[in-house]
């Protein structure tokens, strides 16, 4: 059993930027509409283009578990280095988040996705005790880390 996810900002982050982008559209045709509103129409279309790149930017993000791999973002592991997998909801991602973090750990977490994973790392040679990943499915996700571990060994 694979699987993937990307971490894909929600709808109404899109709905908030876009109204950013019309307030700033306003404001700007107001204060040059004796030059003409050829400048304001120019802003818009800058700020919009950050926007949709900052947004995207920030979903690409992907949480996948692929043969015999598991990747979280830019970082990826051998599932032979996985120790225990644990699902969190969103009190346990806030106190591994905060009071019991370890500086050491590797983070994928995302604001607007309160549940996650706990994934501790078996391998000496990685500094990083554990990955802590925000996830919207982490019960399908330990199980996946599961069978393909078991998929390793036997194959």
């Amino acid at each position: 059993m694979d699987y993937a996810e990307r971490l894909t900002v929600p709808l109404r982050w899109w709905a908030q930027g876009t109204m950013l982008v019309a307030s700033m559209w306003l404001a700007v045709l107001v204060a040059t509409e004796e030059v003409g509103e050829w400048i304001a129409w120019s802003v818009a279309g800058i700020a919009l283009t950050i926007m949709v790149a900052l947004l995207v930017g920030y979903g690409r993000a992907r949480v996948a578990v692929e043969g015999d791999t598991l990747r979280a973002g830019r970082a990826h592991i051998p599932l032979e280095h996985v120790g225990e997998v644990t699902a969190l909801d969103a009190e346990g991602v806030r106190r591994l988040a905060g009071v019991d973090a370890d500086a050491r750990a590797y983070l994928l977490l995302r604001p607007y996705l309160k549940r996650g994973v706990r994934i501790d790392i078996t391998d000496p040679a990685d500094p990083a005790p554990y990955w802590l990943v925000s996830c919207r499915r982490p019960e399908a996700l330990v199980t996946a880390v599961g069978v393909g571990r078991t998929a390793g060994r036997s194959g």
